[in-house]
């Protein structure tokens, strides 16, 4: 059960869409009034399947979804993950399908995302975009070169930093709504190997992971933080350098 209360839900995507890029007043009304539109997704609970025409862009307000790819005998993969803030955009084609499903993965919150009017929403949008592709090249990097134990923690990393933009992480700590099967289905393990290895970070003092909130040491995420994808709030700049060059 989602215990966010309404104004913060509303929050999540003007905080994280203002970091990418600057938003007039009236495109953050514009992103608080599609918020007044809601729509409630259970957990696990698809949202959209694989083949699927796309409903339109849409905002996460709450919750956390996955893309997921599933397997003829019951297994899946958690592709990448969608968390408040985030924009789930339609493909670049005429009649956009859907390329994974989207489960909830708890109970979650979206509304339609405002069309992109003016420029800071074209360009926190484009942004947006560019950071998916970015997470995903990052998960390729864990999933194919790095142990058990980097992957989790870098993971985490990542997603602290994500909730941080959004406005809904401490400087050292998130919420975690996932399952260790979960995690496991994310980044290619076992719930054993995972459940192994939680226990050595918390061994390490790399972590604690209680009652559904995670806090990292400030030194485990400096050291996670080397050679990880260029930060959020630099992403503007680095799309305006390229369509100069």
């Amino acid at each position: 059960m989602l215990t966010t209360p309404p104004q913060a839900a509303d929050a999540s995507a003007s905080s994280r869409l203002g970091a990418l890029a600057s938003l007039s007043d009236a495109e953050r009304r514009a992103l608080r009034q599609a918020a007044e539109f809601p729509q409630r997704i259970r957990a696990t609970r698809d949202l959209i399947l694989a083949g699927q025409r796309t409903p339109g862009p849409l905002l996460v307000l709450d919750g956390w979804l996955g893309r997921v790819q599933l397997f003829s005998d019951g297994r899946h993969q958690i592709l990448s993950f969608l968390l408040p803030g985030d924009v789930i955009q339609d493909a670049r084609t005429f009649q956009p399908v859907a390329p994974s499903t989207i489960t909830a993965l708890c109970e979650a919150v979206l509304c339609p995302a405002p069309a992109a009017e003016d420029e800071g929403l074209r360009e926190a949008y484009a942004a947006s975009a560019a950071l998916d592709e970015i997470y995903l090249l990052r998960q390729i990097a864990r999933l194919g070169r790095m142990s058990a134990y980097e992957r989790i923690q870098d993971w985490l990393c990542e997603i602290h930093e994500r909730l941080l933009l959004a406005g809904r992480a401490g400087p050292e700590s998130f919420p975690m709504p996932l399952t260790q099967e979960m995690l496991a289905d994310a980044l290619g393990l076992t719930s054993v190997h995972v459940n192994r290895t939680l226990q050595a970070m918390r061994r390490d003092g790399v972590l604690e992971w209680r009652g559904g909130t995670v806090r990292l040491r400030q030194s485990a995420a400096t050291t996670a933080a080397q050679g990880r994808p260029m930060p959020e709030a630099a992403i503007p700049a680095f799309r305006k350098a390229l369509l100069a060059g």
